[in-house]
């Protein structure tokens, strides 16, 4: 074996995979996963750990791997991370903990993603959970939001003791990963699902239908309801738009919709009456995983695909591992390319886009080259659906209804420390509700940071 090289990762074929919504990546066998694992260094300062969001003692839980001893692995894990399965899946390692790894210099870095998913995986499979030590404190702290951010915080704050509810918005828990990552990036009814219920097995109550700022706000879950702190995990799930000619013509869509629609609501499937002008001629704006997934979704459901994006191969946002994907699957990318115009036929449906191509200038402040339109440039392109995946926000509804809570310009909370604590006496806040859409992993960090600063918040109030 040649250590310098990962072992390779088994992988649906393009072709197949292109017309199906099973898992892209088929993952490690037990073999495969030690012979990966065997390939740590061991590392005495191990710079991995230091890309990690989560803090997860990465070359521990290889190490047990390498031995064979996968549960001991996933306790390793569990001891960090409230969704390893979720983590190894979807979390950029390659410029996080894997862009650190000391093998990496000379050599292929560590798979540690698909380490993780491994040993997630396994352990689902064989029936291991969590473990739980801290005693009981009886004091209830609730969480807005059962996205990454939201579960991590819960986990946490379970594990040290503390009775937790999360309150969520939509029918199902899970937030964005449920509505948001396809199905053959992450799947449901196994991974999210298990992943969930691990959290529920640490005592976390789960309550969906709860629109908190309609249902039940801030304040009264403070003042009436009986809770000690909140944490306010909603995310940022309000889509951005163009404001370009013909942006409100039928057969637009947000990322956000098209996504939820397919995903949640199980569009995919002919068992569920789901409705989704699917489109056969479909471009989606932008160059992020959102929009990587809205692409190889609309591919999937039987679309000629483009990507559209104003910046060159090498700026696009999303994962190196989902373009790739992405292309072998067929989307066809249209890079140094803006809209700058929906053409919307008689009846007000999608009929085409003029786009006008781009070049890349000068470096602004932040070190990005600037696009700039080329003259004499501008080209149609024929379609019938356009699926705009520009980012997001967060929806203002919990700030607009909660005495104290301040915003920045942008819609997003603000937190006032490195701890999630807001302007609001007793709420934190964290994930993509105070920095805007940003990862999974991410979220869970500040989810996990929070659940501390919540933990001294409430000692520091017996101490009072």
């Amino acid at each position: 074996m040649d250590v310098l090289k990962r072992v390779p990762v088994r992988e649906q074929n393009p072709t197949e995979r292109a017309h199906n919504f099973e898992e892209v990546c088929l993952g490690y066998s037990m073999e495969e996963a030690r012979a990966e694992a065997d390939r740590c260094l061991k590392c005495k300062n191990p710079k991995c750990q230091t890309g990690c969001p989560v803090n997860i003692d990465i070359p521990r839980f290889i190490g047990k791997i390498s031995e064979g001893d996968v549960e001991g692995a996933y306790h390793v894990i569990s001891e960090y991370s409230a969704l390893p399965a979720v983590c190894g899946r979807v979390c950029p390692q390659e410029s996080q903990c894997e862009a650190k790894c000391i093998r990496g210099i000379k050599g292929e870095a560590i798979s540690i993603g698909k380490l993780e998913r491994f040993t997630a995986d396994y352990a689902r499979e064989h029936g291991i959970r969590p473990e739980v030590h801290a005693e009981k404190k009886n004091k209830k702290v609730a969480v807005i939001g059962s996205g990454p951010a939201g579960l991590t915080c819960a986990g946490d704050l379970a594990k040290m003791g503390y009775d937790v509810t999360i309150f969520e918005a939509l029918h199902e828990p899970g937030s964005v990963l449920v509505y948001g990552i396809p199905e053959f990036r992450l799947p449901k009814d196994t991974v999210v699902k298990s992943e969930i219920e691990n959290v529920k097995a640490l005592g976390v109550k789960i309550e969906t239908n709860v629109v908190v700022g309609k249902s039940v706000t801030i304040d009264e879950l403070l003042e009436e309801e009986g809770f000690l702190a909140v944490f306010v995990g909603s995310g940022a799930g309000l889509p951005k738009f163009m404001g370009i000619p013909g942006e409100n013509a039928n057969g637009v869509f947000s990322a956000n919709e098209y996504l939820t629609r397919n995903n949640l609501m199980k569009a995919f499937s002919e068992e569920f009456d789901t409705p989704i002008a699917a489109g056969k001629k479909v471009a989606v704006i932008g160059g992020g995983n959102v929009a990587m997934d809205a692409a190889r979704t609309a591919l999937r459901l039987g679309a000629e695909v483009y990507i559209v994006y104003r910046r060159g191969e090498e700026e696009l946002p999303a994962r190196v591992e989902e373009v790739h994907h992405a292309k072998e699957e067929g989307v066809i990318f249209k890079l140094l390319t803006n809209p700058k115009e929906i053409l919307v036929d008689e009846n007000g449906w999608v009929k085409g886009m003029r786009c006008v191509q781009m070049e890349l200038g000068e470096p602004d402040a932040s070190g990005r080259r600037q696009p700039m339109e080329k003259p004499d440039s501008e080209f149609e392109l024929e379609l019938d659906t356009v699926i705009m995946s520009l980012g997001t926000s967060p929806n203002p509804l919990i700030v607009s209804t909660t005495a104290g809570l301040e915003a920045n310009k942008r819609g997003c909370i603000v937190a006032e420390d490195a701890n999630g604590s807001t302007s609001k006496d007793g709420v934190f806040a964290g994930g993509d509700a105070v920095t805007g859409a940003a990862t999974v992993i991410l979220a869970m960090g500040a989810g996990k940071t929070a659940a501390k600063g919540i933990d001294t918040y409430l000692s520091d109030m017996n101490h009072e």
